[in-house]
């Protein structure tokens, strides 16, 4: 594997700024991480963000990140947050990543899944658990979502899944399910709606909520009048 082909997987349709990471856990497995604009500026996911999330809600603690950049976007504050070893290279350090891809059957029941995942989420401020499962046509990718001490570092399970999906090659969708086990209903906040407004924007969100029962939505429904601009596209 190549940085080339980790680049092609960034999603940079307003920068053209390919980027790419790669981090090591303390177990000594491997999770990439790659850029994913959003329209909305702020809420671009950068990659050493998104490859440090993906360790996290895998229950893995990260030691070192391999990056072609060392000036990459958030480097500093999670080389600070989990005193990592910054290592710049010409070459990823291994040719295979760890798969987060699942393969499931038509019939797939998400829920018994998404309640054993609120046990992977990383939610020390809050103390409010979310799981979050992206499906593609033949599987799928989870999310939990990932605090840490910088509040506007932390990010959402749905956004998790995302990145996790973008970053093994997987952009074409089918659903998305979401399910908390506290609170009124299980929602996308609104940045995640932004984000899934732009990336899977004519989809099923079901979202299973905390009193059993469930609901369905039209992902564009979840946010009327979400930020559009021809402007802004390159």
């Amino acid at each position: 594997m190549s940085w080339n082909s980790l680049y092609e997987r960034s999603y940079v349709p307003y920068s053209s700024d390919n980027s790419a990471c790669v981090v090591e856990s303390k177990s000594g497995k491997y999770y990439a991480g790659v850029r994913i604009e959003n329209i909305s500026y702020p809420l671009t996911i950068p990659a050493v963000q998104a490859a440090c999330a993906i360790c996290l809600s895998e229950g893995e603690i990260p030691v070192r990140i391999y990056t072609e950049d060392s000036a990459s976007e958030q480097l500093d504050y999670w080389a600070g947050e989990f005193n990592l070893e910054i290592i710049e290279t010409n070459d990823p350090p291994v040719d295979d990543l760890e798969d987060l891809f699942q393969t499931s059957e038509e019939d797939f029941d998400a829920l018994p899944r998404l309640k054993s995942l609120l046990d992977k989420a990383v939610a020390p401020n809050s103390d409010f658990p979310v799981s979050a499962i992206l499906f593609t046509e033949d599987g799928y990718f989870e999310g939990v979502n990932v605090e840490v001490s910088a509040w506007t570092h932390g990010i959402c399970a749905e956004r998790v899944a995302i990145s996790k999906a973008f970053a093994a090659g997987y952009t074409e969708f089918t659903r998305l399910e979401v399910h908390t086990r506290k609170g009124e209903i299980s929602s996308p906040c609104g940045a995640c709606r932004q984000v899934i407004s732009e990336l899977l924007p004519y989809h099923d969100i079901i979202l299973h909520h905390s009193d059993g029962t469930q609901s369905e939505h039209l992902s564009l429904d979840l946010l009327p009048f979400s930020f559009k601009s021809s402007a802004l596209k390159k």
